[in-house]
């Protein structure tokens, strides 16, 4: 679960406009934007419309995979994976970024979820979608309109972005809203795969003040420990369901070996960061709400992420070696740890 948070030269960027309302604005992304979704080498090699790699060949990917959320922390990790395999790709956003040298890589389309008219237009000429919907107050219109606009148009395939143990939180406003998405895909006639991540390793990226300043972990995860995942595994997961065949139908855990707890992760940055690091505690989650809302958070929000919080401390939010192994399996590979994680972030910080 995640926490929310030009090139000038060459020739003139490509942009297609349409004039009904609302107007569909697409256009490329630019070469360095490109080479920085394409810093790591692909997993195979691509020969013609094969691909092959250490796992086997896999069947023909030339489709068009549309991507909601494509600016977001997952989505453009999942876009990366998905050109590492050869998949075009047509990046949905809610922004109009000043147009870029044109590419052929990427498309960036844009379109409002909450707008089926915006992405009917954006859904023209695509096969597969990822569906991601972030933390909006409406994301379960959003989820079932973009589900059904995928319908409607033919889509071959949908992979949606759902949350681990939604059916077991329902009191948590958004597991609730993507567990009724979840049941209203697995009954609505389309293939699909649901990924179903825990709590984002990367959302501590933004801790760095505290870490480095005061010495405090302030995530309230209690002394359990959680299910947590590394969101570039999330983006290798969703991109192996869009482009390999034997994934339909199928809803996948994505939860690290390694589970996190405050006390722990406080104990993994004070050794990383040569200090003393503490752990803030978790005994009130009405002073937590409250601090939610006094940093810029909507007041929904604050409620949402505090009984989240909550009720991962009073029940628990851990996985099984089962579904770990699972996890594994799918990617091919055992999946990131938050220990290794911090010492990136560590590196990065002090670099």
């Amino acid at each position: 679960m995640e926490i929310p948070d030009k090139d000038s030269s060459g020739p003139r960027p490509r942009v297609e406009f349409e004039m009904r309302y609302p107007r569909a604005v697409s256009y490329y992304l630019s070469d360095t934007q490109i080479a920085l979704m394409t810093a790591y080498p692909p997993h195979g090699h691509i020969s013609g419309r094969r691909l092959e790699s250490g796992r086997g060949p896999r069947k023909e990917i030339a489709m068009k995979i549309q991507v909601t959320g494509a600016t977001g922390t997952v989505g453009s990790e999942v876009v990366k994976a998905l050109l590492q395999r050869g998949a075009e790709v047509r990046a949905l956003t809610r922004k109009q970024p000043e147009p870029v040298k044109s590419s052929d890589a990427v498309e960036i389309t844009w379109g409002d979820l909450s707008d089926p008219v915006s992405v009917t237009q954006a859904m023209v000429g695509v096969d597969k979608l990822f569906l991601l919907i972030g933390n909006v107050a409406d994301e379960f219109t959003q989820a079932l309109t973009a589900y059904g606009l995928a319908k409607k148009a033919g889509l071959k395939h949908v992979t949606y972005l759902s949350v681990y143990q939604a059916d077991r939180f329902l009191d948590v406003p958004h597991f609730a809203a993507k567990h009724a998405v979840e049941e209203a895909i697995r009954e609505g006639g389309v293939p699909y795969t649901i990924l179903r991540p825990g709590y984002f390793m990367q959302n501590d990226r933004r801790l760095k003040p505290l870490l480095t300043g005061p010495g405090v972990y302030p995530v309230p995860l209690g002394n359990q420990g959680i299910a947590v995942v590394d969101v570039r595994d999330i983006a290798e997961a969703a991109a192996i369901s869009l482009t390999e065949e034997g994934h339909a139908g199928k809803t996948y855990d994505l939860v690290s070996s390694e589970m996190l707890s405050g006390p722990g992760a406080a104990a993994i940055w004070s050794r990383l960061l040569g200090k003393d690091v503490k752990y803030a505690g978790h005994g009130d989650f009405d002073a937590f709400e409250a601090q939610l809302r006094k940093t810029g958070n909507p007041s929904w929000l604050a409620y949402d992420l505090r009984v989240m919080f909550q009720g991962y401390v009073e029940r628990g939010f851990s996985h099984t070696e089962s579904q770990t192994a699972r996890f594994a399996a799918l990617l091919g590979r055992e999946p990131g740890k938050y220990s290794s994680y911090a010492e990136e972030l560590t590196k990065q910080w002090t670099s």
